[in-house]
């Protein structure tokens, strides 16, 4: 049976205190700093050479949601009842709403080094230090909303322009194409400053700190913001009915793109599964 991703202002404070005792488990276990080490190793820009596999490429949705439900096994091992919830940062867009609770994500980092101060994450409650990242530190940082260079979370009507979209992906297949749903997701847009940060990639710059670069992953909001990403996905695929996760077919001989994305029935590594075998998860989970 199909278990429910709730919106996380929704949550009460018995299930708010079981996902993150189940997070702080999975931490204590170590099993937490693999999924770090796992999206650094996989994130790869489009000016390394190679396949790409999770960011920057049509299988940007599908590799994150192997990932989300990785993560979600591992936290129902713990506790049979925890899912991942989703931030709605469309919705919940202030420091002081909804994750930033001393009850759930804790809140800001402080003014003199951007450290999380409070919450059950913060480094000073002893349960949450950084062992896998690009940067020495060992507390959780965050620098919401940009203190010094402020940006807003991305509104309603952006993630809109990006829903309305009926083609999933097209060629290039990379951070550079204007067109397709995917990238106008993901966020990678033309031009400098705030700009050319949208949707998913706006949000990781808003929340600052830990969440910028390949270690996002050291801090929990990583998994409800791509929840909510997921969900987009999801609402994607019915409101366009019948379109697929492109290209179907991989890349021919002589284009630059050859062996460097991951086409429609290819292995998504570094699981033995296909982009076409999660577009349908169904009967794994929906949301609330």
């Amino acid at each position: 049976m199909a278990y429910v991703r709730k919106d996380a202002r929704t949550l009460t404070a018995a299930e708010k205190r079981r996902f993150v005792n189940a997070l702080l488990e999975v931490k204590r276990r170590g099993e937490y700093d693999e999924f770090v080490r796992m999206h650094v190793e996989y994130f790869s820009p489009d000016g390394e050479r190679g396949l790409r596999a999770a960011h920057m490429a049509p299988s940007f949705l599908p590799w994150h949601r192997r990932f989300l439900l990785d993560l979600e096994e591992a936290l129902r091992r713990v506790d049979s009842s925890v899912t991942v919830p989703y931030w709605d940062w469309t919705r919940d867009r202030t420091t002081a709403s909804v994750p930033w609770t001393a009850d759930l994500l804790g809140g800001n980092g402080r003014r003199s080094d951007h450290r999380v101060m409070t919450g059950p994450f913060a480094y000073g409650e002893g349960n949450w230090t950084l062992r896998v990242g690009v940067t020495d530190e060992a507390f959780l940082t965050r620098d919401l909303g940009r203190r010094r260079d402020p940006i807003d979370l991305p509104t309603r009507n952006e993630l809109e322009w990006a829903l309305q979209d009926p083609v999933y992906d097209v060629a290039p297949w990379d951070s550079t194409v204007t067109r397709g749903f995917r990238n106008k997701l993901e966020g990678w847009g033309t031009g400098r400053g705030s700009a050319s940060w949208r949707n998913h990639n706006r949000v990781h710059r808003w929340i600052g700190g830990a969440m910028l670069g390949g270690a996002s992953v050291n801090d929990p909001v990583f998994w409800l913001h791509h929840a909510f990403v997921d969900l987009q996905w999801y609402r994607w695929q019915r409101r366009h009915r019948g379109a697929r996760y492109l290209p179907a077919a991989p890349p021919g001989p002589g284009d630059e793109q050859r062996d460097r994305i991951v086409a429609r029935h290819q292995k998504l590594p570094p699981w033995d599964v296909t982009p076409d075998e999660l577009e349908d998860v169904s009967d794994i989970y929906r949301y609330a």
